[in-house]
């Protein structure tokens, strides 16, 4: 009886998990620049998705959603494998430190500072992961040659990437904390039914 009542436990979970990431898919694609010159740099709402199952399960979870959401936006020929990783590792740097904090010591509060500290990671993270990594493969092999170079590399990140992943993570907070202020009994049940 007890394992059967898990196993459905952990069907629903899955299928909520799948959901989730396919919301998020489906949110990947209202997307819109806000940075002149940086054209490529688009704001979505799909990490919304991803937090709520953060709250709900575990910062893990979050990452699954994130996971799903970029698994089949590359089944479906969405993108490039770069800017696919690079969506991916964004999610979980900006997802992982707003549910943690969340999980750690519950409330409005905790939401806010996680969402902060979420903001804060994605940005350093995605600066030095550019730095380092994405646009030097961009350079190599995208015919993004302009990437190699010293000073472009440093514009594209102070003047692009780190205010973007800033804005991106104040609107995304913006959006999320008044939904999970009505959300908050509703995904509190679901701990309690679920986890």
């Amino acid at each position: 009886m007890r394992s059967t009542k898990l196993q459905s436990s952990r069907l629903l979970k899955l299928i909520i998990l799948a959901l989730l990431g396919t919301i998020s898919l489906l949110l990947f694609f209202l997307n819109f620049p806000v940075l002149p010159g940086f054209g490529y740099l688009k704001i979505d709402f799909s990490d919304i998705p991803a937090l709520i199952a953060g709250f709900i399960f575990s910062p893990l979870a979050g990452v699954i959603v994130e996971a799903i959401k970029n698994i089949l936006y590359a089944a479906i020929g969405g993108g490039e494998p770069v800017g696919i990783a690079s969506n991916f590792l964004a999610g979980v740097m900006f997802v992982v430190p707003a549910a943690y904090l969340y999980h750690k010591f519950k409330g409005v509060k905790s939401v806010v500072s996680g969402l902060i500290a979420g903001t804060i990671m994605m940005a350093i993270g995605m600066s030095i992961l550019n730095y380092l990594v994405f646009l030097p493969i961009y350079a190599l092999f995208m015919g993004m040659e302009e990437m190699s170079i010293e000073s472009v590399k440093w514009y594209t990140i102070i003047a692009g990437i780190l205010p973007f992943n800033i804005i991106k993570g104040i609107i995304i907070g913006i959006l999320f904390v008044p939904l999970f202020v009505k959300m908050r009994s509703w995904i509190e049940q679901k701990q309690a039914n679920i986890v």
